[in-house]
């Protein structure tokens, strides 16, 4: 495959519209999946009454409505208008800000606890997003965050990708951005937190599954509520796409369960604490 050079802007700029583009369908997709994985990340930064949390890539504000119900005070940002209009519907009252999170608009050690559920591997500059995390945080608060567990584990990507590569083409010139499933690795989760400045490393796996009405439900919602995976497919000519399709449902056709179908992708979930 061919090797293109990072360009953070370019990254920072396609992820952005592509956000813009799908608030709304990831919202209503998504709900039922990567909230499965909130509770753990709240314990894991001790988000209860007393703690002002943020959320970092705040998404519709799953996260921060969880940790208002636990008593915790809260602040969501987010980078796209769109995402923050889908937040501020779904949880009217809370604070939600638009906001970046490799440059925090907040003060050194104004919060208890940090978390990003899912938003790391969306970010061109990841390493700066966790030192900014650092400086937010007081003594002794605590950094979370989830992303995917490795492809063969997060059935919902190794499903599509495979139908790319044998049916299409997994170079389409989008602006390369850092590897996707680089923090499924728990020594890779650990390294940065502390060469960020954090200590006591903690990585876990979240079991989770993606359940759906069908096949056919899995595949649209890849296409129409992801960023990268819907660059792909998006670039692909109709006939190749028709074939991805095709490939990809009959895949996930195979984890029917009952009148749905239950798809794994569980999370890995890292945390540290500030010293």
């Amino acid at each position: 495959m061919t090797q293109h050079q990072l360009d953070p802007e370019a990254f920072a700029t396609f992820e952005h519209a592509g956000w813009e583009a799908a608030a709304s369908t990831y919202a209503d997709a998504f709900d039922r999946f990567t909230t499965q994985a909130i509770e753990p990340l709240l314990n894991a930064v001790g988000a209860g009454p007393g703690v002002r949390l943020l959320d970092v890539a705040c998404g519709p504000g799953w996260l921060a409505a969880a940790a208002v119900k636990r008593d915790a005070s809260v602040v969501g940002i987010d980078f796209a208008e769109s995402v923050l209009a889908e937040a501020r519907r779904r949880h009217s009252g809370l604070d939600f800000r638009q906001g970046n999170a490799e440059e925090l608009a907040f003060g050194d050690a104004e919060f208890g606890a940090v978390a990003m559920s899912f938003g790391l591997l969306h970010l061109a500059r990841p390493e700066q997003a966790l030192r900014e995390a650092y400086r937010v945080l007081r003594s002794g608060g605590k950094l979370g965050f989830t992303v995917w567990s490795r492809p063969e584990e997060a059935k919902v990507f190794s499903i599509v990708q495979r139908a790319i590569e044998a049916h299409g083409k997994t170079d389409v010139g989008l602006p390369p951005g850092p590897p996707f499933f680089r923090f499924s690795d728990p020594v890779e989760c650990q390294r940065v937190l502390v060469e960020a400045g954090f200590v006591e490393p903690r990585v876990e796996q979240v079991p989770m599954a993606w359940r759906l009405p069908s096949a056919e439900h899995f595949f649209q919602a890849m296409l129409d509520g992801t960023v990268r995976t819907r660059g792909v497919l998006r670039a692909q000519t109709p006939e190749a796409l028709d074939a991805i399709r095709a490939a990809a449902v009959e895949e996930a056709s195979a984890y029917r369960q009952g009148d749905a179908v239950e798809i794994p992708a569980p999370a890995v979930l890292a945390s540290a604490v500030k010293p």
